[in-house]
């Protein structure tokens, strides 16, 4: 309101300001591009990213849609903002040194939500605060995070999958994620978790929560239901495809029919989430319909006799310039430092006999190389005179930057159908790396009556390391300080023969170990 004329104010955006943002998001996105490649690709090559391509579109809908009740708000910029547009650029200068493509994604959201903040102020921020955030569904989740959910999935899936099965009144046995119908196996596998209807189901109910002007509870309730929602759905279809193979046939687990019944399971879960949302609007004091709560309504028209006034260019607006400047000369810094990459023997030279060990190597297929995105690799089979077998596998990194780094046995385990019975950490006696006593974690897994014994470590830049985290940590610290992310997994893996103990086990493990582990040293340098 102008108190001089008594008129309502409109504001405008002045040619000046236009520019500075411009320029801003043009130094943004090029400090950020590799994330942004990095997830574009995930959408493009996973189906449970492929939502990942309206998201924008919605959110920028959404926005346009309020352009007039924003053209009547007075921007109050604020310099919180550019401060979080900081703290974002940290986490961005973090992420890419910790070689995690998922942090600097994370950083790119935060830094928009942080521009616009500063831009606006609160009173305007706050009607286009819950479009923004949807852009946090976009981001990948990181792969250790991604293969531990898919895993739990994976189980909880074919568990609930075979009782929907046994509802039919069809002998099944379940083995990890393998459901055995007697003449034909199905294998819940990892695109069988539900993850490819569980992310975008979840996205469209923070959209549908956001749009739906009821209580509170009610908005928390809705989006929070799509997890069972989907966990159920996806069993009964894994369910309904084991009735229809016993009855019909394999071609129903295959092909065009799969996909199909996928899609239909999809439409189901949106159909369930808009049934409970007619329901909850139906719930309470006052009862509304469905579309009385719940629309996507045309942009407020503005008032007649606005004065329409330029906004003025402050401070803020160069301060919001200068922190996208810092985040991109750190990404340039980064560039340009280089990695250090230590000279070291191929792992073709690696002795196939170790004392009383006799080993066989073998080739990972291409399919696991693309995934894994390592520079060399050692995977062999070694057998003592005394019968035992141990399977060695050690995975070399030159460079770990973002999208490329080792991965951990704990997050791929449970996707080849071995429930883990228990996870500890020792130190193994009489072993040393780099002048320190070597520790591994201790998996013992189970798929039915097969037993198998693993130890894994990390071992990176002279040090044995058991915590996936901390692996993240040092390559950071040693990506600042010494300008290395090299590094390795070493696995090694042994059967529990009948009448073994676990023991057994660990005896014929360590006995290997005391052999092998010192011979990596040409091969892993410190």
């Amino acid at each position: 309101m102008n108190e001089a004329t008594g008129t309502m104010i409109g504001w405008r955006t002045p040619a000046a300001m236009l520019g500075l943002l411009l320029i801003s998001s043009l130094i943004l996105i090029f400090g950020f591009w590799e994330g942004i490649v990095s997830m574009v690709g995930i959408w493009s090559n996973s189906e449970e990213y492929g939502y990942g391509f309206f998201i924008p579109v919605i959110s920028a809908y959404l926005i346009w849609q309020r352009r007039n009740v924003l053209a009547q708000q007075a921007f109050r910029p604020s310099w919180l903002g550019v401060a979080l547009i900081l703290i974002g650029g940290a986490f961005f200068f973090l992420g890419q040194i910790a070689t995690t493509f998922t942090l600097v994604q994370y950083a790119l959201i935060l830094c928009l939500l942080a521009a616009a903040y500063a831009l606006m102020g609160w009173s305007a921020f706050k009607w286009v605060a819950g479009p923004l955030l949807l852009l946090f569904f976009v981001v990948p989740l990181p792969p250790f995070v991604y293969n531990n959910l898919s895993g739990k999935l994976q189980l909880i899936s074919s568990e609930i999958g075979v009782a929907v099965i046994r509802m039919f009144g069809i002998s099944v046995f379940l083995e990890g994620n393998v459901i055995d119908l007697g003449t034909y196996k199905l294998q819940v596998v990892e695109a069988c978790s539900g993850l490819r209807y569980l992310f975008p189901l979840v996205s469209i109910a923070f959209l549908a929560a956001y749009l739906y002007k009821v209580e509170m509870w009610k908005r928390v309730l809705v989006f929070l239901s799509s997890i069972p929602i989907t966990i159920l759905m996806n069993s009964f279809r894994i369910g309904v495809i084991g009735y229809l193979v016993d009855n019909y046939g394999t071609e129903q687990a295959e092909g065009f029919l799969h996909d199909f019944e996928g899609w239909i399971i999809f439409m189901a879960c949106f159909a369930i989430l808009l049934l409970e949302m007619t329901l909850l609007a139906k719930i309470g004091k006052r009862r509304y319909t469905l579309k009385e709560v719940f629309g996507l309504e045309a942009p407020r028209p503005l008032p007649d006799g606005l004065e329409m006034k330029a906004r003025p260019v402050t401070p803020v607006h160069y301060g919001i310039l200068a922190s996208v400047v810092l985040i991109a000369l750190s990404s340039v810094y980064i560039q340009v430092q280089g990695e250090v990459r230590p000279a070291r023997a191929d792992f073709s030279g690696y002795p196939l006999e170790i004392g009383e060990w006799r080993g066989k190597s073998s080739l990972l297929e291409s399919i696991y190389l693309d995934s894994l995105k390592l520079d060399d690799y050692l995977l062999a089979d070694y057998r003592s005179e005394r019968g035992g077998q141990v399977n060695f596998y050690v995975a070399w990194y030159a460079s770990q930057q973002a999208g490329s780094a080792a991965h951990s046995p704990r997050s791929c385990i449970p996707g080849g159908g071995w429930q883990i019975s228990d996870i500890t950490t020792r130190e193994v006696d009489g072993i040393s790396v780099a002048g320190r006593p070597l520790k591994v974690n201790r998996i013992e897994i189970k798929r039915g009556d097969v037993r198998q014994l693993v130890w894994y470590w990390f071992q990176q830049r002279g040090r044995v390391i058991t915590n996936e985290y901390l692996t993240k940590w040092y390559l950071f610290l040693d990506g600042l300080t010494r300008h290395r992310t090299d590094g390795a997994l070493v696995r090694l893996t042994t059967a529990i023969g009948i009448g073994e103990q676990w023991s057994d086990g660990d005896r014929r493990l360590r006995d290997f170990a005391l052999q092998a582990v010192p011979l990596l040293d040409p091969h892993v340098p410190e």
